[in-house]
């Protein structure tokens, strides 16, 4: 007959591997639990903007809605293409704007607005997720991918940002490829520019920008643009001013400004969506939705932005009739839209 003592032995080591089975089980479900909250990365995201607000849904032909489309695809494809031969998320928003700076269709490089004086004056920025490093071009006047030039002020330069004719210089002794300035002139930015005369308020605007997640893990943002249509004095929008139309940080998300440029400085909006994400907690998501429809909207500002963390997530909120935009992941479609359409 067993003694007292052997029983207990008995029941302790029972209790003891019942104990190891209850946390084995509990590990289990701990670990399906945050495999099914946070899916695998993808192997590479972009993501694009082409601008808010700029064409008003009833007064876009289905031709030039399929010529916007279309843009949109060609400069995804372009960008793709660089991350999916392992390329960096610098080199595929550099390769990705620049094809949006030689299409006229956008309010950037060849296609720009123009300035009450009649010609273009384009800005830019780009941003390095890895080391927050930053580079930017305001009022530039000949250079032919100004988003080229920024990203040289970032690499080349101990600066952050240079401005009009000493940018310009500077990206010359870089030996970067300069046009005469009638080079970026449409002959419907002409027109459009004689039918704002000599209305001065300038409210005509529109930006490209690009996000990257390459197969490193790191972010990557950049943002160009030919401003505010009729502009004045030199006026600077968002685009080229590091966290408000442009940021990028691997530890929160990348961001991508478009719309009235004022409004986006005033709220630091590219880099609020950053603190909120790494100061409140909030998602990407959330963080971008209450910026562009709660912030902005109470102070008067409209546009919109894109967004892009280091698990993949997007997020494009715009509180503008429309928005041009698309992403593409990996092994996944293209997706490009211009109004509400999802």
């Amino acid at each position: 007959m067993a003694s007292l003592r052997d029983k207990t032995l008995l029941m302790a080591i029972s209790i003891h591997r019942s104990f190891l089975l209850f946390l084995a089980g509990a590990s289990l479900l701990l670990l399906l639990s945050a495999c099914g909250a946070q899916p695998a990365r993808p192997d590479y995201v972009l993501v694009i903007h082409g601008g808010a607000g700029t064409i008003l849904p009833d007064r876009i032909t289905p031709e030039q809605a399929e010529a916007y489309h279309a843009a949109l695809a060609a400069a995804l494809a372009t960008g793709e293409a660089v991350l999916a031969e392992g390329g960096s998320a610098l080199d595929a928003v550099e390769a990705t704007l620049r094809l949006l700076e030689d299409d006229s269709l956008f309010n950037a490089g060849r296609g720009a607005v123009l300035t009450a004086e009649g010609r273009a004056e384009l800005d830019a920025s780009f941003m390095d997720g890895r080391d927050r490093q930053a580079g930017a071009v305001a009022g530039v006047t000949n250079l032919r991918h100004p988003i080229r030039a920024a990203r040289m002020v970032m690499e080349k330069s101990p600066h952050v940002m240079m401005a009009g004719r000493g940018a310009e210089v500077f990206a010359i002794e870089a030996g970067l490829d300069t046009v005469p300035n009638a080079y970026f002139v449409t002959a419907r930015r002409r027109q459009q520019w004689r039918r704002s005369q000599p209305d001065s308020s300038g409210q005509k605007h529109g930006t490209v920008g690009c996000l990257a997640l390459d197969r490193a893990g790191n972010l990557a943002a950049g943002t160009s643009t030919g401003g505010m249509s009729n502009k004045r004095y030199g006026r600077v929008g968002d685009s080229p001013i590091i966290g408000a139309g442009t940021y990028a940080d691997n530890a929160t998300c990348a961001v991508s400004c478009t719309g009235h440029g004022e409004y986006f400085i005033r709220h630091v909006v590219a880099y609020n969506v950053a603190a909120r994400m790494a100061y409140a907690g909030q998602s990407l998501t959330e963080a971008a939705e209450a910026v562009i429809h709660q912030e902005l909207v109470a102070a008067g500002g409209d546009g919109g932005l894109i967004a892009l963390d280091r698990q993949g997530n997007i997020a494009m909120p715009f509180n503008t009739p429309g928005m041009y935009r698309g992403y593409v992941r990996a092994g996944e479609p293209a997706f490009t839209a211009l109004f509400g359409e999802e």
